[in-house]
């Protein structure tokens, strides 16, 4: 265990949130998300939610400032019914360590499932709501 950080972590996650450089993308994945089929580095954090895992996250990491979109979710699918709740739960677990949360972008899954083919690395999580996918875009500090 580290002072002041999170018990959350794994070694690797946070060896990946240390490696990502400036405009890397992180994907924080629901239970349901093919990680293993989209991505090569894919990083297991079983049974965790990802508000709790956002909430680790950000007293740690920089969003992109200089980018439209450094959150992005997965639209739901036409005809699916989405859960407010999961976009009220991740935005208040940023606010609590960034001054103003981004605007978070909504895009369609098959384009989703794209971006993060090139994304640093996928923490598959223990998220049951569907469509609780999340990227985050890595700024400075």
């Amino acid at each position: 265990m580290l002072k002041g950080i999170s018990p959350l972590f794994s070694p690797e996650l946070l060896a990946a949130l240390y490696q990502m450089g400036h405009g890397d993308e992180i994907v924080l994945a629901d239970a349901h998300f093919p990680g293993h089929s989209v991505n090569e580095f894919v990083i297991r954090a079983d049974g965790l939610k990802i508000a709790d895992l956002l909430d680790a996250i950000m007293p740690l990491f920089a969003l992109d400032e200089y980018v439209d979109d450094p959150v992005v979710m997965m639209a739901c699918v036409p005809g699916d019914q989405p859960d407010p709740a999961v976009e009220a739960d991740y935005k208040a677990a940023m606010s609590k360590h960034v001054t103003a949360v981004p605007p978070i972008t909504f895009i369609e899954r098959f384009a989703f499932y794209e971006r993060a083919q090139d994304a640093f690395a996928v923490v598959l999580t223990g998220e049951t709501r569907k469509y609780g996918n999340i990227i985050l875009k890595k700024g400075v500090c």
